[in-house]
């Protein structure tokens, strides 16, 4: 309570004491930054469902994303994590309250239910719920099931037929290597999909991204769609635990990713950290840096609550009430980033139509 005390209190002098506009960098390739609805519209609908790809599409997103994990039988389904009691039901169900377990997933123990441990047929009788209910409406969970990767796709040929501009997909490849080291290795269904719905070659509307490095040579080896290094402010890859992000970040490590994926995405505060109080900082040199390394930044993710927000952006004291994410998102585009994740398509295509004019 203490520290959104202080944050009120500090709004009214920020407001007085604003920056003078900074000019907007241009992205890598001049054209508009990308919006990517982060798991669907997650911020009104239960990440990973139909109805949140359904409701980003129509809020105006150009992607959208599915974290991708696999079941007992191999197919891939979308959900945030392969351990699932947060986004579903599961732990109410009795008929699998014998699969609870706990696994090393990245070298760190993890408890509860998991993906690979269930077939699609099982996984199917479950129904999504929202992960983070402190924050967001509950009012959705129950209502729906589980969506395969291949059903995201089949969504997207609906909705595309006759667009000019298709709507393109972000697949993140989730824990590639704990998959592969059980047999069940993302490269094979996630290539075979893509290649029957269409996606072929460098333009694909489509970038597949990871955590993992080893994973994304391999899909360079195997194919030549874009592909994404996803990158923390700590820490480093799971399957290459002697670098670290911070290294991969400087000019150096940005043009060995270069020799196989086409952009980053990197952690938003790598991009613009905060400062004193929660408020914003400087900017970093990583968009200009990357850019002369010829990557995209995509960096990820802007959400509308004041738990998540920046000083300046808080709309009060309630951590669940939303603030105005729409600055956040300006300041960042003022860096050149090529596009962003945001569970609030809305505001964020509010946002990058704004930053053109």
């Amino acid at each position: 309570m203490i520290r959104w005390l202080l944050a009120s209190l500090a709004l009214p002098l920020l407001a007085g004491c604003a920056a003078d506009p900074v000019a907007t960098q241009p992205t890598l390739d001049g054209q508009p930054p990308i919006v990517i609805a982060h798991r669907g519209a997650s911020g009104e609908r239960p990440e990973h469902t139909i109805a949140a790809y359904r409701l980003a599409i129509a809020q105006g997103a150009d992607f959208i994303e599915p974290d991708l994990v696999l079941t007992k039988d191999g197919i891939l389904v979308a959900r945030h994590e392969n351990e699932i009691s947060e986004t579903t039901d599961v732990a109410d169900r009795a008929e699998f309250a014998d699969r609870k377990t706990t696994k090393t997933i990245d070298g760190s123990e993890v408890s509860g239910w998991f993906t690979e441990d269930f077939t699609l047929a099982e996984l199917k009788t479950l129904r999504a719920r929202e992960r983070l209910p402190k924050l967001r409406s509950t009012d959705y969970d129950g209502q729906f099931d589980i969506p395969t990767f291949e059903e995201i796709l089949a969504l997207l040929a609906e909705v595309n037929r006759g667009r000019d501009k298709p709507v393109g997909v972000y697949p993140e490849t989730k824990h590639p290597s704990h998959f592969i080291a059980i047999g069940l290795p993302h490269e094979a269904p996630l290539l075979a999909l893509l290649d029957r719905f269409g996606y072929r070659g460098r333009k694909a509307p489509v970038f597949i991204q990871s955590f993992e490095v080893r994973n994304l040579m391999d899909l360079r080896a195997k194919s030549d769609l874009p592909l994404i290094q996803l990158m923390d402010s700590e820490g480093g890859p799971p399957d290459m635990p002697e670098t670290s992000y911070a290294v991969m970040a400087t000019p150096a490590g940005l043009t060995r990713i270069a020799s196989y994926a086409d952009g980053i995405g990197p952690n938003k505060a790598m991009v613009i950290p905060r400062a004193a109080l929660g408020s914003l900082g400087e900017p970093t040199g990583l968009v200009r840096d990357a850019h002369a390394a010829g990557l995209k930044v995509h960096p990820w993710t802007f959400r509308r609550e004041n738990y998540f927000l920046p000083l300046g952006d808080k709309g009060g004291l309630n951590p669940a009430a939303h603030g105005d994410v729409g600055a956040e998102v300006a300041a960042y585009l003022a860096t050149g980033i090529d596009g962003l994740f945001s569970d609030n398509v809305r505001e964020a295509v509010a946002a990058t139509k704004v930053a053109q004019r």
